[in-house]
């Protein structure tokens, strides 16, 4: 499997399992057999996986990429057998830092859920290509993980203007929303990608759609509260 195919979710989810390390082996950087580059892909995944590892309290060196020839069979050797001496050194997961492990698994599965979120927000860095390495030094800072994550941005669908007109439940790319004719909608906020299609296609006449930072979504109303009843206007007789 290409380097590129791997992706953020599965580093977090190995993680949160309680792996002590992860170590991903790639193609020479420039040697993409497919030409899609998906090795610098896995680099800048690494890299921005790493921060987010700091920003839970782990120690960035639990995660490792290095890139070689399918020929260097020595080089992979050397590779793994360094991370391993390194995990050695680390200890179990969460131990050396100093994290409780019940609450790190919690951190970590609550960021797995931003991953769409986190990919569309950093799409322009995850596909950059340099040809000096260096260069990928302070690709991303401490501070902006932690500032994407803390102010990471919600959906909600105010009930007082939501008309029922269906356009962000049909275009919802992850069927998040649930609702119906003259049912006022609400969004799955377990399940939501964070995406802001729903945002974005809300007819401005209704501006239905409430983006949210820095502070908690209100609860769904209740079922019995979302049916919109519709008065019907009679024309005005003619004598």
């Amino acid at each position: 499997m290409c380097s590129g195919r791997v992706d953020l979710e599965f580093v977090l989810r190995a993680f949160s399992n309680g792996m002590d390390g992860v170590f991903i082996g790639g193609c020479r950087l420039n040697e993409c057999n497919y030409i899609t580059h998906g090795n610098y892909y896995a680099l800048n995944m690494t890299l921005l996986c790493r921060k987010i590892l700091e920003h839970v309290g782990l120690n960035p060196q639990r995660l490792k990429t290095a890139f070689m020839s399918s020929g260097e069979g020595n080089l992979f050797a050397e590779e793994v057998n360094d991370f391993c001496k390194t995990i050695e050194k680390l200890g179990p997961l969460g131990q050396r830092e100093g994290v409780d492990k019940e609450a790190l698994k919690a951190r970590l599965d609550e960021i797995r859920k931003l991953v769409p979120y986190i990919k569309m927000a950093e799409k322009e860095k995850l596909l950059l290509r340099f040809d000096n390495l260096e260069a990928y030094d302070n690709l991303y800072t401490r501070e902006e993980i932690d500032r994407l994550l803390l102010e990471a941005v919600s959906y909600y669908i105010e009930p007082g203007k939501c008309q029922a007109c269906m356009i962000c439940l049909r275009r919802c790319p992850v069927e998040a929303i649930s609702g119906g004719k003259n049912k006022i909608h609400v969004i799955d906020q377990e399940q939501c990608i964070k995406c802001g299609t729903c945002f974005e296609v809300c007819p401005p006449r209704f501006g239905a759609i409430r983006k949210i930072s820095g502070e908690p979504v209100p609860p769904p109303i209740s079922e019995e509260e979302r049916t919109i009843v519709r008065v019907r206007k009679e024309k005005a007789g003619v004598s």
